[in-house]
């Protein structure tokens, strides 16, 4: 049985998007963490030993600068990490939701950029407003705290799908059809009001930077600027190190005057496809992305599905 959930995980390794990729990348550092506080509990008469807290947060993001500055790579490990059951369930159905929209709407290239850069902005929060803004409850013992956990890099998926697409409308269980823009907002709100709290502080402000991330990240690439591309190319440069390819990114059109990149506005008379009546790539391309935006991708026929597949592998 082993061997066969072994086999079907490398494939939906192999073959999978990349939000797949990235949820078993987080369901197996959350097995191994806790075997691994199986077997101290059980080897140390049910207690959890010290040594346990020392390896977990050798990769988590510190308060302390200097545990920060000697593990630099905690500021991309820490967005893998989840301890609680239900913190990685909820992290993990979140990114499945948003990141498939971000990834059918901007391509499964970007996925990945959003979600680390994303975590990497929300640990920076977590550690600058640790240092400048006082979090511990009142009459806690004083302690260098750690956070680790996939929240920060959700929420960066989270607002770039609702600034993609604020209209797109999700099926949410119990309530119906609702419009992304009112979930994210939710979603928002509740970071807000925690931070009202003193409950998890640091937590709320690191979402809130990775929210800001996504935001800024959709608005530079609708702009013409790509955040992705010098993640992208750096993992290429590795791939190629150890022997693999190196994926192409679909470059989004540049914002034309006074029009969206993802509007079908802005043909002109002088576009000699135009006056024929025969639509230019980029103008079929930008009429898709409009129709997407506005009736889902599930409103695109199986042509336009098609060119747009087409479109995103050149």
């Amino acid at each position: 049985m082993l061997a066969s959930i072994w086999e079907d995980v490398k494939r939906e390794f192999g073959y999978g998007n990349m939000v797949t990729r990235i949820i078993i990348i987080n369901v197996a550092v959350f097995v191994a963490i806790n075997l691994l506080k199986l077997a101290f509990r059980i080897g140390n008469e049910w207690e959890i030993p010290e040594l346990y807290f020392h390896i977990r947060n050798f990769f988590c993001v510190g308060q302390d600068w200097f545990h920060n500055l000697t593990h630099p790579w905690v500021f991309i490990t820490a967005t893998f990490m989840h301890e609680g059951i239900w913190h990685i369930f909820w992290n993990m159905i979140l990114l499945y939701w948003f990141g498939r929209i971000v990834g059918d709407f901007i391509n499964n290239d970007r996925v990945l950029p959003i979600y680390v850069l994303g975590g990497l902005v929300g640990a920076l929060t977590f550690f600058i407003t640790a240092n400048f803004i006082p979090f511990i409850p009142e009459g806690a013992i004083a302690h260098t705290k750690f956070a680790l956990g996939a929240s920060a890099g959700v929420m960066a998926m989270a607002v770039a799908a609702g600034t993609l697409s604020p209209d797109y409308s999700m099926r949410l269980i119990l309530i119906g059809e609702v419009k992304l823009k009112y979930i994210v907002g939710v979603l928002l709100l509740l970071d807000l009001v925690g931070l009202g709290g003193n409950h998890n502080t640091g937590g709320h402000f690191a979402h809130l930077g990775g929210a800001l991330f996504g935001y800024l990240f959709i608005r530079q690439l609708q702009n013409g600027g790509d955040w992705s591309e010098p993640f992208n190319n750096f993992i290429g440069k590795v791939k190629s190190f150890f022997g693999g390819g190196k994926g192409k990114i679909v470059k989004m059109p540049r914002k034309r005057k006074r029009t969206s990149v993802f509007s079908s506005a802005g043909r002109s008379k002088g576009n000699q496809a135009s006056d024929t009546g025969v639509m230019s790539f980029q103008e079929k391309l930008d009429s898709i992305l409009e129709k997407i935006k506005e009736k889902g991708v599930a409103s695109l026929t199986e042509e336009e599905k098609a060119f747009l597949k087409n479109a995103s592998n050149k």
